[in-house]
């Protein structure tokens, strides 16, 4: 049976609301982390017909096999590291493409769970505001579970909490300041809307006057660890 509720318990345990997670603390239970992964591997559920448990299953395994990877090597201050004062992009790259998982009888990477799995299958844009790297740049990690009969809501909370934290957008007339997220997964946006600025009005809370003309800027992306000193 498959069951979220030790992923869930971790995530309630080790990250804050604002999802920065205790590395230092969860380093200590790590083996619980592992001890769940396998359990999810043995059910193999990889062809689930509920499109909504597989979404959550995704989800909350390609954040699960992240924390996995952080706690392995923690501490370090960022999943893009440097040699002497350049980006190891070798290193960073490694981090997505190298096999991290198997179940049903296949290995994935953290890129094939991305970009084979969930965006072809789901074409869901929603995703981009929950899929987290362990860096500061992307979403903030939700300290639950996602879950088969609360993802739709779960992924909704992701947008609205995405697009109205000012780090990640900003309006600023007449331009729109956004995550490089729009910009990499531009097409995803584009498929459910006719523009980025669009896409973004629509889940505004204090929406202004959008539309495909507003200028974009990109923001720098941080990857620094999202992390948080324990208490």
């Amino acid at each position: 049976m498959l069951e979220f509720a030790p992923w869930d318990q971790m995530l309630r345990q080790y990250v804050d609301t604002q999802g920065r997670v205790d590395y230092q603390t969860w380093q200590s239970s790590a083996q619980l982390l592992k001890d769940w992964l396998h359990q999810i591997a043995q059910l193999e559920l990889n062809h689930a017909s509920d499109p909504n448990l597989r979404l959550a299953l995704w989800l909350n395994l390609y954040n699960a096999l992240v924390i996995d990877q952080i706690l392995e090597v923690y501490p370090i201050r960022s999943i893009r590291p440097t040699f002497l004062g350049i980006p190891n992009w070798v290193a960073f790259l490694q981090f997505f493409q190298q096999p991290v998982y198997q179940m049903g009888g296949h290995s994935y990477t953290l890129n094939q769970i991305e970009h084979q799995i969930i965006r072809p299958e789901f074409r869901d844009p929603r995703i981009h505001f929950a899929l987290v790297c362990a860096a500061v740049g992307c979403p903030l990690l939700r300290n639950q579970a996602y879950q088969p009969d609360q993802v739709q809501v779960q992924l909704e909370d992701d947008a609205q909490r995405f697009i109205n934290n000012p780090q990640k957008v900003c309006y600023q007339p007449p331009v729109l300041y956004c995550s490089k997220i729009f910009q990499w997964y531009q097409q995803d946006f584009i498929q459910h809307s006719h523009s980025i600025p669009q896409y973004v009005q629509k889940y505004l809370a204090s929406p202004p006057q959008l539309s495909a003309t507003t200028p974009i800027r990109y923001l720098s992306y941080d990857w620094a660890l999202n992390q948080r000193t324990s208490s």
